[in-house]
């Protein structure tokens, strides 16, 4: 018996918290939250520019291949 009120008892609780943190989690956004930060987070500079921060990824990653392919073309040329 006391078991199934122990047990009872923590259902109750969890689907409390779980109805709480669901119902607070819904009215929160994101971008409005963003918006707030100073100008100078962290935060809002990466989540402003995200698109750049790609676009350079992809530069960088480009001039690495070119990098590793000229230099494997001069390792063939000198080991001939």
């Amino acid at each position: 018996m006391k078991k199934l009120v122990l047990f009872g008892t923590a259902a109750l609780g969890v689907a409390f918290c779980a109805r709480r943190a669901a119902r607070g989690w819904s009215g929160r956004d994101v971008e409005a939250r963003i918006e707030r930060l100073p100008e100078n987070a962290p935060r809002k500079w990466l989540f402003r520019n995200i698109s750049a921060i790609r676009e350079n990824s992809e530069r960088i990653l480009e001039l690495l291949e070119t990098e590793r392919a000229a230099s494997s073309v001069d390792t063939a040329r000198t080991a001939v």
